[in-house]
């Protein structure tokens, strides 16, 4: 999802169409960068994808924080809690990211995007909050929707479909914790932890990989570190771009605009990633699928509106 790096909120009036703009340029980026990195799974490590396309974003990021904002604070007013949301999120990503060559595009997205289900089972719980008539009716869709999606009963039943699940459990709890703990936080301070801690656990990850510890075979976990060409170059110098832009973008729209109605536009990161589906992998979801992808949307935007 797109609001990955929410935090203080700025003050002054809404302007809805900076915001709308906002939020499907980022989503139109993210979804791009994930599509290119389903497109390197053949030929890359996950971890080397973390570590170079953070260490490429970084100077940008850097920068950014100096000159075109000004005054911003590296360290987090709260770092433990910042640490905290930034490894949930690296491992929201990891679990996302490792099902996205055994499935297509648009289900991982839809799934991922049940995110809003979990938030509304855990608000009671970790926030206090009431769920009401409406939040347990869009649950029950989103639900619908998934069981659509993965059908445990058929004999394919791909189980990576389970892993954006994961995803979305852990990215509900960060956001959370973003709300209860990080929300005086410049969102780029918080963007600057996220990325060192994709750093930290895809250095970790990469050299837990060189001992065997994800299997012997080749895979996305598990491959050697792919020699750097200037093709591999530029992908990464993409995937930085767009994880910028789709970061930046949804700080801006989240600081622009309500959440309920940018809420509903962070949605078109699904329809963004059926679209490079059928382009790039000419990936064509069936019936039910559709329609269960339809029903977590609908859940979602319910979700997101009440």
């Amino acid at each position: 999802m797109a609001n990955i790096n929410t935090g203080a909120v700025a003050a002054g009036a809404d302007n809805i169409v900076l915001a709308v703009f906002a939020i499907v340029f980022g989503v139109f980026w993210l979804s791009l960068g994930d599509a290119t990195i389903k497109h390197l799974s053949t030929g890359f490590v996950l971890w080397q994808i973390f570590v170079m396309r953070s260490l490429v974003a970084l100077p940008f990021l850097l920068l950014f924080m100096v000159i075109a904002i000004g005054g911003v604070r590296l360290m987090p007013a709260r770092p433990g809690w910042a640490a905290l949301r930034s490894l949930l999120l690296v491992f929201s990503w990891v679990a996302y990211y490792a099902a996205l060559p055994h499935l297509q595009l648009s289900l991982a997205a839809a799934a991922f995007y049940t995110a809003p289900i979990f938030m509304v089972l855990l608000s009671p719980v970790l926030l206090g909050d009431r769920v009401g008539r409406l939040g347990w009716v869009a649950v029950l869709i989103g639900f619908l929707g998934v069981v659509l999606i993965l059908r445990p009963e058929a004999s394919d039943f791909n189980l990576y479909a389970l892993l954006p699940l994961v995803a979305a459990l852990l990215y509900a709890l960060a956001v959370i914790l973003t709300r209860t703990h990080c929300r005086q936080e410049h969102p780029l301070t918080l963007t600057l932890a996220f990325k060192l801690a994709f750093i930290l656990v895809g250095g970790l990850g990469a050299m837990t990989a060189s001992t065997g510890a994800f299997g012997s075979e080749p895979h996305f976990l598990s491959a050697p570190w792919t020699p750097m060409g200037m093709l591999e170059w530029l992908a990464m110098l993409l995937l930085a771009g767009a994880i910028l832009a789709g970061s930046i973008g949804a700080a801006v729209a989240y600081q622009s605009g309500p959440p309920r109605i940018i809420g509903v536009f962070d949605f078109s990161y699904v329809g963004f990633s059926a679209l490079w589906g059928i382009l790039i992998f000419s990936e064509v979801p069936d019936a039910a699928s559709l329609l269960g992808l339809g029903l977590i949307i609908f859940s979602g935007v319910l979700t997101v509106r009440r």
